[in-house]
This record gives structure tokens, C-alpha cells and sequence, in this order.
């Protein structure tokens, strides 16, 4: 059994106005929807649980409604940081899961390749993330806009959602994580910090993060809406 955790909790502070990303309009679905179809297409996802503001529970269920979601397991509220919201989702997973695969919601441009690559990477025993190669030059700024040194992009990747993992290493994994009273930046990070192997599946698709405004434009012209 899979269950994806679709995480669409976040404050959307950059939208600006209190808005949430994750119900605004990208063409003729809410950001939100178009990764909930996503799961709902693929193949090798059997639950979708579905982790939004508790303010937004309301319109989450209908959302889910409006577009015939049949995996949705369950709909919950999240907390203030993203790994609180990740943790909310994973205990509503249920006996049967053995693979979990973690998505943001704000990332609409998802491909069908690019989950169940994560998956077929996870069923193997190891956390798997999406992610992509540096192209740009990468510099540090420790202090201002001071450039402080230049660092080989070749070792550097840009990490993404999906991620996927055996539902038994995320659950140790963030335990791990609340043990040390540690804040990731992803689920991959606490993987790394209770000592498993993380593999990264590379992808040249462009997978988006809506963050501002513009990048629904972005996102739209990705879609071709």
C-alpha cells in the first residue's frame, strides 16, 4: 500500500494579504487540485491524506469533491512548520502503507515519471527525493552581498517534492527529529539525521513551487493553460 501526504499548510506569506497559495485559481482548478489529481492519476498511489490549514478544512473537502478525488483517506488540519504538518499527515497513515510519499501542494507541475520513480526508489529500501542538478554558478555570502567564496556546483543538487520512503524509516526518522528538537528544511533532512541512505531521482521536468504571484504565471505557461 502507498499513501501520499499532500502537505498544503503554509502561511503563503510571499503571496501577500493572508491569501493561501494553495486555493488560489491556476487556470481553472485551485493550485491545490491539480497536484491532488496528480496522486488520483497515478498508478502506483492507493490513499491520498490530505494536510491543509484548519481554517481551509471547509474548502479542502470540497475541493476534494469538485474533483472526484477517490483516494482521499483523510483530510486533516496541519501545525505551524511544515514537519509539524508532515507528522499530522503521517499519523492518519494507516496499517496497510508501507510506502509513504511526502508532496507540496504548491507544486502543481508534478509528473506522473517523476512519482513513481520516488516510489520504485523507496520500495528498495531507501529515502528517495525528486531533485535536479545545478546548472547556475553557486556562490556563498556569509555577510551582506559579499561574495565570500565559489563552490563546485557539480556536487550540489536542488531537491523537490516527491519524496518517498518506507513508512517505517519516516516514523523513526521524525522521532529522531523531535528526540533532538531539530527543524528540518525537508523530509529527506530528517531522514538523514536518524542515519538512513537518501537517494536522489534526478528529473530535467520543470516542477515549480508556486511561492509568489508570479510563479502561477510560470506554473500556467508550464501547464500550457
Amino acid at each position: 500500500m502507498v499513501t501520499a501526504i499532500i502537505v498544503a499548510a503554509g502561511k503563503s506569506e510571499r503571496m501577500g494579504g493572508g491569501t493561501d497559495k494553495a486555493f488560489l485559481n491556476l487556470g481553472s482548478k485551485p493550485v491545490v487540485a491539480w497536484s491532488l489529481l496528480a496522486y488520483e492519476k497515478n498508478v502506483d498511489v492507493d490513499k491520498i491524506i490530505l494536510v491543509v490549514r484548519k481554517d481551509q478544512l471547509t474548502a479542502a473537502k470540497a475541493v476534494a469533491r469538485m474533483f472526484g478525488i477517490s483516494k482521499m483517506f483523510k483530510i486533516v488540519a496541519g501545525g505551524t512548520r511544515r514537519q509539524d504538518s508532515v507528522q499530522a499527515g503521517l499519523k492518519e497513515v494507516d496499517v496497510d502503507t508501507r510506502i509513504v510519499v511526502v508532496h507540496d501542494g504548491a507544486r502543481p507541475c508534478v509528473s506522473q515519471e517523476v512519482i513513481s520513480d520516488v516510489i520504485k526508489s523507496a520500495r528498495r529500501g531507501a529515502a528517495s527525493v525528486s531533485g535536479c542538478r545545478i546548472r547556475d554558478t553557486v556562490k556563498i555570502v556569509e555577510k551582506g552581498s559579499t561574495v565570500s567564496s565559489t563552490v563546485d556546483r557539480a556536487k550540489y543538487w536542488a531537491v523537490q517534492t516527491p519524496q518517498a520512503f518506507p513508512c517505517s524509516m519516516l516514523r523513526k526518522a521524525y522521532a529522531a527529529v523531535e528526540a533532538a528538537k531539530q527543524e528540518v528544511f525537508d523530509d529527506s533532512q530528517a531522514a538523514e539525521i536518524a542515519g538512513e541512505t537518501v537517494k536522489i531521482c534526478e528529473t530535467d521536468k520543470p516542477n515549480i513551487k508556486i511561492t509568489t504571484p508570479e510563479d502561477l504565471q510560470v506554473a500556467a505557461a508550464i501547464l500550457k493553460l
